[in-house]
C-alpha cells in the first residue's frame, strides 16, 4: 500500500488521516468499492481484500446512526484484509472512524475529488498496474504508426535496422530490453527501461542518445505491440515463404502477434524491407491482402483455361 500511496498521491490528491504504521498492507484486489449494504450490517459475500471508499452518503448515513451502532459497523466492515480506506466527499470522517483505524493500523485516506470520479479512477489505476507483463529481448520501433519488435540472434543486426529506420524518419521506443503490458486484456503496450529510456548500443560506436542525435520527434516512450520481425542468417537450404499466403504467430501474454521472418544476406537492404513489411501489414488492417489477391487471381486464371480445353475438346470436328 505504501508504493501505491507514494506512486499515486498526487494523482489522487490523497492525504494520511490516521493508520500510518498499516502502509505496509498488500493490496491483493484490483478493485475498489463503495460499502453499500454491508454498511447497514448485511455482511453476506462480503468481499473484504478489496479498497474501500466512502462518500458523502455513506459519511451522512453513519453520522446519523448511534455512537455504539456506528462502532459496530465499522468493525464489521474494516478488517485486517482491508488494505486502505478512502473517504471523499465534504464531510469530516466521524472520530471513531479515525480512531478505529488508527488503534488497527488501518491506512485512512482524504481525498478531494468527488466520489464517483475517484472510483473511477483508482480503478483505472489498479487495473493499469495489476496488468500482466513480462520482458524480452528485441528492439521495438514504430515505422508507419505500426509498432515492430525486431527479434533475432545477438550481432544480427537489430540495433543497425532500427538506426536505420530512425534516418529515415520513424521512431524508437526501446532498444535490447522491451517491457511487454497486456492493457485491458485485449492488446499489448510495449516500452522500455526508464534506465535506458531513449538509449541504443552500436556494436563499434557505443551507447548513443538518439533524442539527442536525431531530435524528440524519433522517440517516444511507449507503444502498441502490433508485430514481430525476426531476423536470421540467411539459409540456402531452407525454404521461404516467397508468397505470404500462410502467416505465423507468436504468444505474448496470451495476445496472438503476427511473425514475420526476415532473412538476413549482403546486399539485402533489411530497413527497406522493414518498412514493406509494415506498410503490407496496415493494408491487411484495412481488407488489402496482395497474397491473397494473387491467389484468387491465379485459380481464376486457371479455371477459364480449364474450361477453355473442355470447350475445345468438345467441339465438333
Amino acid at each position: 500500500m505504501k508504493q501505491f500511496y507514494e506512486k499515486y498521491r498526487e494523482t489522487l490528491s490523497l492525504s494520511l488521516l490516521a493508520g500510518d504504521k498499516g502502509l505496509t498492507r498488500v493490496i491483493r484486489v484490483a478493485e475498489a468499492h463503495r460499502p453499500g449494504l454491508s454498511l447497514a450490517g448485511y455482511l453476506k459475500n462480503y468481499v473484504n481484500q478489496r479498497i474501500l471508499l466512502l462518500g458523502t452518503m455513506e459519511i451522512s448515513y453513519l453520522r446519523d446512526l448511534e455512537a455504539e451502532v456506528r462502532k459496530e459497523r465499522l468493525q464489521g466492515i474494516f478488517t485486517q484484509k482491508t488494505p486502505a480506506v478512502i473517504l471523499a466527499g465534504k464531510y469530516a470522517p466521524p472520530k471513531e472512524m479515525i480512531q478505529f483505524c488508527q488503534e488497527n493500523n488501518l491506512p485512512l485516506f482524504r481525498t478531494q475529488m468527488q466520489t464517483m470520479e475517484c472510483l473511477n479512477r483508482l480503478t483505472f489505476l489498479l487495473k493499469e498496474d495489476f496488468s500482466p507483463s513480462m520482458t524480452c529481448h528485441g528492439t521495438l520501433v514504430e515505422a508507419f504508426g505500426i509498432g515492430i519488435l525486431i527479434q533475432g540472434d545477438s550481432s544480427i543486426g537489430k540495433s543497425e535496422a532500427a538506426l536505420g529506420l530512425i534516418e529515415r524518419g520513424h521512431r524508437l521506443i526501446s532498444d535490447d530490453i522491451v517491457k511487454v503490458k497486456l492493457k485491458e486484456g485485449a492488446y499489448l503496450e510495449g516500452s522500455g527501461p526508464e534506465l535506458t529510456r531513449h538509449l541504443m548500443e552500436i556494436r563499434g560506436i557505443g551507447i548513443i542518445n538518439v533524442a539527442h542525435l536525431y531530435g524528440a520527434v524519433c522517440v517516444r516512450d511507449d507503444k502498441t505491440l502490433d508485430m514481430v520481425v525476426r531476423l536470421e542468417e540467411w539459409n540456402d537450404k531452407k525454404f521461404y515463404d516467397r508468397i505470404g499466403l500462410d502467416q505465423n504467430f507468436c504468444d505474448f501474454l496470451g495476445v496472438q502477434v503476427p511473425v514475420h521472418i526476415l532473412p538476413v544476406k549482403p546486399g539485402r537492404d533489411v530497413v527497406l524491407l522493414i518498412e514493406t513489411i509494415a506498410l503490407n501489414h496496415r493494408l491487411k488492417e484495412m481488407g488489402f491482402n496482395s497474397a491473397k489477391d494473387f491467389n484468387r487471381k491465379l485459380l481464376e486464371t486457371i479455371a477459364r483455361k480449364q474450361g477453355q480445353v473442355r470447350t475445345s475438346s468438345e467441339s465438333p470436328l
